[in-house]
């Protein structure tokens, strides 16, 4: 910590980025001394960009989402292109990534920087807004990776990319144009009709439309063709379980509107997907260039699963479980689900995609969600988890090769 927090108080530093910074917020170090820093910084050097985007991130690190992307548009209007250079000692030309980036919190963008950690693959991180200029001219590079994540705020963004890229001379990884079709209903008419896949239907209402939902005067029927209770509701544009509730039945909606302040949100059909046992199970795995790679697999006792509330640190027995699905995954799940992964890489179209996902209690593939933004690492302690480490070298293995086909075979 020490040296980054010389680096941090230098003047026009470069960037430390995002991998190194959550890293220590993921080992729960205390980032209040590199915040204080970065600020004491930017205040003395105002047109130090570098210090504004780092400071941003340590605010979204520490929950403090506004004051975050304030200080984010502050760093963007003064720079739009930021470089991360290659890590690891080069003996050929390396691969050069130009990776484009919306404003934003962490969930808004490709978080490549886990990806091409200790790598020689450089990147160049240029921020482009709807209210901005296209740049003129970029740095020279290999490979162009939209980072662009789908919101709806993004979807216009999404599109003006779309012309920007039209007749782009050096490959494109994830075309702004799929990137679209990764919001949950759209996603869900995406995969629609796919063997061997289960996504319910989803659709967004308004609070309005929720609110009549839940008094009886709009039919469930009307906005979810033959669905029933359960069903589980969220606003959009939450991720990692804000907010998200499953509803018993319509009254339930009339506490749960009172409790979340929001205007629009997503409902779908619950999937009881519990396993003989009673436990939930979850996947988080990635496709890379259509073929799946495990990330990381999580137990609870709660329908709701995210790897940080599912008790792995705790149990040695789940993680026992998850190393063995890790080491057996081409085997098992995979092998399993080799149709309908081949199926979505098809009708998704992206060369890089994270899938949430689960097994429905008939053997299909239950997917909650699939998008390019999903948070792919290798920062959990090995003593807890040592089994983690080959399987995501596995990860970026394929990741760095993936982007090396792309640019021609470097």
């Amino acid at each position: 910590m020490n040296d980054l927090l010389q680096h941090a108080a230098t003047p026009y530093a470069p960037l430390i980025g995002l991998a190194p910074l959550m890293r220590r917020a993921f080992l729960q170090e205390d980032l209040a001394p590199l915040g204080e820093a970065l600020l004491a910084r930017a205040q003395t050097y105002p047109d130090d960009a570098h210090a504004c985007l780092d400071f941003s991130t340590v605010l979204q690190l520490k929950g403090q989402r506004e004051l975050a992307l304030a200080v984010q548009a502050q760093a963007i209007a003064l720079q739009q292109l930021y470089a991360l250079p290659a890590q690891a000692p080069q003996s050929g030309p390396g691969i050069r990534v130009l990776v484009l980036m919306g404003p934003g919190d962490l969930m808004s963008n490709t978080p490549i920087e886990f990806l091409v950690e200790h790598s020689d693959v450089a990147l160049d991180l240029l921020y482009v807004t709807l209210d901005g200029a296209l740049p003129e001219e970029v740095p020279d590079h290999d490979v162009l990776l939209v980072g662009v994540a789908e919101s709806e705020a993004n979807q216009p963004l999404l599109a003006l990319l779309a012309q920007f890229l039209a007749d782009w001379p050096r490959p494109v990884v994830n075309l702004p144009r799929h990137i679209a079709h990764t919001s949950r209903d759209g996603l869900c008419e995406a995969l629609r009709g796919l063997a061997g896949v289960a996504m319910p239907r989803t659709a967004r209402l308004s609070r309005a439309q929720l609110m009549a939902l839940a008094s009886g005067d709009l039919p469930l029927d009307a906005v979810l063709p033959g669905d029933s209770f359960p069903l589980i509701v969220r606003p959009l544009g939450s991720h990692a379980g804000h907010d998200l509730e499953k509803m018993e039945q319509a009254s339930d909606l009339h506490a749960y509107l009172q409790a979340v302040d929001a205007e629009r949100f997503y409902i779908a059909r619950f999937v009881d997907y519990r396993s003989e046992d009673g436990q939930f199970r979850k996947y988080r795995i990635v496709l890379i260039d259509g073929l799946p790679y495990i990330c990381h697999f999580a137990v609870s006792s709660h329908w709701m699963i995210h790897y940080l509330n599912a008790g792995m640190d705790e149990s040695a027995v789940k993680r026992a479980e998850e190393a063995h699905s890790m080491a057996h995954f081409e085997q098992e799940f995979a092998l399993r689900h080799a149709a309908a992964l081949r199926a979505i890489d098809t009708r998704m179209g992206m060369p890089y995609l994270g899938i949430d996902c689960a097994e429905t209690q008939g053997g299909e593939l239950l997917v909650f969600e699939a998008d390019n933004a999903m948070i792919v690492h290798a920062m959990d302690a090995e003593a807890l988890y040592p089994y983690k480490q080959p399987a995501m070298h596995k990860v970026f293995a394929a990741f760095r090769a993936m982007l090396a086909r792309a640019a021609g075979g470097r």
